[in-house]
């Protein structure tokens, strides 16, 4: 089950400003099906980045993206658009602008099978449209990176040297070919 935010004690559902790393945390754990609106097939775009970083972390991730559907992008298949999904999602990340972000979660919302979270990119804010997801029962994210929650939240970020705020004794993972990856899902 995925969790929702309104229960905090805070009212983090009507207030975007911050954020309880636990809730977070939580909904990155319980995601697990990501559809990733706005990706790139440029890996100098941020989308591109997130959308490797969010496979490698064992999340199925669809590319969205109408002008590159039918594509493959890190041996996904991209789609033009929410309603060609292959299936139900529980997340869905907006990696376009805020104006952009309602009809998105509009479309999101029109699914047959809505997802439990909206997340929307650093720099992308639309409180209308939040409102309109919260509503209806979905969890919204807005703001912020799941790939840096990630990494924050798991201590890789702090392994390259930047405060991630979060101490750990938790030894890192070697993964494959020796790099050194932390995650969410270890106590």
């Amino acid at each position: 089950m995925i969790p929702t935010l309104d229960s905090a004690p805070d009212g983090i559902a009507t207030c975007h400003d911050r954020y309880d790393d636990a809730n977070v945390r939580a909904l990155l754990k319980a995601a697990r099906t990501i559809a990733l609106v706005g990706a790139s097939a440029n890996p100098a775009r941020p989308s591109w980045i997130v959308l490797k970083y969010l496979l490698a972390r064992g999340y199925d991730v669809t590319p969205v993206n109408p002008g590159l559907a039918g594509q493959d992008l890190l041996g996904k298949a991209c789609v033009g658009r929410l309603a060609d999904l292959p299936g139900p999602v529980d997340m869905v990340e907006i990696f376009r602008n805020s104006e952009a972000a309602g009809p998105l979660v509009d479309e999101a919302l029109a699914l047959p099978q809505p997802p439990r979270i909206i997340w929307m990119q650093l720099g992308v804010r639309n409180d209308a449209a939040a409102a309109r997801a919260e509503a209806a029962g979905v969890t919204v994210i807005m703001n912020r990176c799941p790939k840096i929650e990630y990494g924050r939240l798991s201590g890789e970020i702090g392994w390259t040297g930047v405060n991630s705020r979060i101490i750990s004794a938790k030894k890192p993972v070697l993964a494959g070919r020796g790099v050194q990856r932390l995650t969410i899902d270890r106590p």
